[in-house]
């Protein structure tokens, strides 16, 4: 894990917490947003945009396919940010 993206794992967390109303406790990097979660694509896209809020990126709806877990949000995020 890069520095940049060990410095924003919290806030990436919180955030992932925040949008899909799940509690910190609950989220491990491995688990579903859809399978564990039931994460709908509303709650996806809401992710996405907040994400991009958050951290002034752009990310390619595409990349949503790899954004279902927290570990993949955190990959994705490290990609488009340059981290």
């Amino acid at each position: 894990m890069s520095t940049a993206l060990a410095e924003n794992a919290d806030k990436i967390k919180s955030i992932v917490c925040y949008i899909l109303e799940l509690e910190p406790d609950e989220v491990m990097l491995d688990s579903s947003f859809v399978h564990d979660h039931g994460v709908d694509s509303m709650g996806a896209i809401e992710l996405l945009a907040a994400l991009e809020r958050e951290f002034d990126v752009e990310i390619e709806p595409e990349q949503l396919a790899r954004m279902t877990t927290l570990a993949g949000v955190q990959t994705v995020l490290a990609e488009v940010a340059g981290w």
